[in-house]
């Protein structure tokens, strides 16, 4: 009787359990996320300024127009918003530093830069480890302001001011480093 009565209570345990932890847990979880921090809950999308949806703020995305400042370069295709949503694709190369493919690419960087007169930096040139990073560094933003002033006809302090204010300062103010936002960058230039 008594392995009846121990099977019957373990079973009432892994229901409970089972309850607390796929039902209760994340519907709370859920509930504080769209509560509290409703933007990032839902993936933090940037709107252009007709209000459509034009990608993450989490998410780097590729610009090769000399109009806009360029994010970090990707071992991945970037995919669309919506296979992006679906897919979750990332990673990064895995080159060697001797490796020749390594070498080619970055030599096309250097290239490309050396083309638009835009200063490399090593955010300009070296992949992110997830292929995915929205950030550049301050070096990098500025080392751009010259060639998006002159395809834009904007004035150099105008850019300047957008750079500063699409900055992601120090989580804290300790942790990290400052880092421009390429997309909201490139969504407030075509604002102005």
């Amino acid at each position: 009787m008594s392995i009846v009565k121990d099977f019957v209570r373990s079973i009432r345990l892994v229901l409970v359990l089972w309850l607390l932890t796929t039902v209760l847990y994340p519907f709370i979880t859920f509930a504080i996320g769209q509560a509290v921090f409703p933007s990032q809950a839902n993936g933090s999308l940037l709107q252009n300024a007709q209000g459509q949806i034009v990608g993450s703020a989490l998410i780097g995305q590729p610009f090769t127009s000399d109009r806009y400042f360029w994010s970090r370069p990707s071992t991945i295709n970037y995919a669309t918003q919506l296979e992006v949503a679906t897919t979750g694709i990332s990673g990064a190369s895995n080159f060697a530093p001797s490796n020749p493919a390594l070498l080619d690419r970055i030599k096309f960087e250097v290239q490309r830069l050396e083309q638009t007169q835009t200063k490399a930096t090593a955010d300009l040139l070296y992949t992110s480890g997830s292929g995915l990073d929205p950030h550049i560094s301050l070096a990098a933003a500025q080392a751009q302001i010259q060639r998006v002033a002159q395809s834009r006809g904007k004035a150099i302090s105008e850019l300047q001011t957008l750079v500063e204010q699409s900055t992601d300062q120090r989580f804290l103010n300790i942790f990290g480093e400052p880092g421009v936002n390429v997309l909201k960058l490139n969504l407030a230039l075509d604002q102005v």
